[in-house]
């Protein structure tokens, strides 16, 4: 366990890998890895890491035995005051399949930092634990995990950022023969935390993203800058619009629920997103190839109807497997743990 303090600012039926040799892996370069840091926004990794991730996401998704006792004797703590399907689910039983152990922590009733200070309590648990997954309320608390802790804290979900659902989503694209580096991924709706790690995600992999909300539920103006200047660098294109003819093209047409946890009921932003709502009409200006998207759970009849989410062009359930897929690949390489044959085998092959 470290103890060193750090600064961090196929077919998906069965795993195996479209396009390449049975076995064979999405290659990725030497030292891409990230390794020794926190992960709370999907801009604390490099292009080259995210490509890194997913190549080794995929590599255990097709051979998972392989990476049995690559997390023995380390452990996870996880912080959630949030409730939780897929997230708790694919953290604690993806890290148990690689050898860890697991400590789940409820702050739904008790927030963190109420019982003692968040500096006290990231300075107990980074004598115990080698990392911590935390789901908040407000990023503002792993800021402060991370300004006090040792341990290596990695954003399970916060107000402004969800980058282990953008790095599935990533390996889902990937798996359905979509290059991240040449793909219009569309959104539609409410501009909300994964809107924007989705937007990270394309701006850094020089790839394009149209939103397309009504301008009262854009996504944070001060958080879009940011991307843009990322986007400036990359190439990426980064649209808002309320037109929704601009989706047409798209490889991808993702949505999420229009009333966020935690956030108040509004009849008027659900009638103002109603427009929105991803039906099969919307589907056909995307085009018969796009893929329908959504990170769940989903509230059928209001974001998306049955048509489109079990219809052919559903990825939502290989989104949901894929949870656990990437953020074993992040945890592994955050702790520096990749069984020496996984990594040669990620390496090994250039696409």
């Amino acid at each position: 366990m470290s103890t060193t303090r750090t600064s961090a600012f196929s077919t998906p039926a069965t795993g195996a890998l479209v396009g390449a040799p049975v076995g064979a892996p999405v290659g990725a370069p030497v030292g891409a890895f990230p390794t020794g840091r926190s992960v709370l926004r999907l801009s604390d990794l490099s292009k080259r890491e995210i490509k890194a991730i997913i190549a080794l996401a995929r590599v255990v998704k097709a051979d998972i035995g392989a990476c049995r006792g690559a997390l023995a004797q380390r452990a996870m703590v996880m912080l959630f005051e949030k409730p939780s399907l897929r997230t708790r689910v694919s953290f604690e039983l993806g890290f148990q399949k690689l050898g860890g152990c697991v400590s789940y922590l409820d702050h739904r009733e008790e927030p963190i930092g109420s019982r003692e200070t968040i500096h006290d309590y990231g300075r107990n648990l980074e004598r115990l634990a080698d990392v911590i997954v935390a789901r908040v309320h407000s990023h503002a608390t792993l800021d402060a995990l991370k300004s006090s802790c040792a341990a290596r804290i990695v954003n399970a979900l916060s107000d402004i950022a969800h980058p282990c659902q953008a790095l599935a989503d990533a390996q889902t694209l990937v798996e359905h023969g979509i290059a991240l580096e040449s793909c219009h991924l569309a959104w539609l709706g409410d501009g909300n935390n994964v809107c924007l790690s989705l937007m990270e995600l394309m701006a850094i992999m020089g790839g394009q993203m149209t939103v397309v909300t009504p301008a009262a539920h854009r996504p944070c103006p001060a958080l879009t800058a940011e991307i843009a200047a990322l986007a400036s660098v990359s190439g990426a294109r980064i649209a808002l619009t309320d037109d929704v003819g601009a989706i047409a093209g798209a490889d991808a047409v993702y949505t999420d629920a229009w009333i966020s946890m935690g956030q108040a009921q509004s009849s008027a932003k659900v009638a103002e997103l109603r427009p929105l709502s991803v039906t099969p009409d919307i589907m056909r200006i995307a085009g018969p190839r796009a893929k329908f998207m959504h990170c769940l759970p989903a509230h059928r009849g209001d974001e998306v109807v049955d048509a489109v989410i079990d219809g052919p062009q559903s990825v939502v359930f290989d989104q949901a497997e894929n949870r656990m897929h990437a953020q074993n690949a992040l945890l592994m390489s955050l702790l520096d743990a990749i069984p020496a044959g996984i990594k040669a085998r990620t390496l090994a092959f250039q696409p």
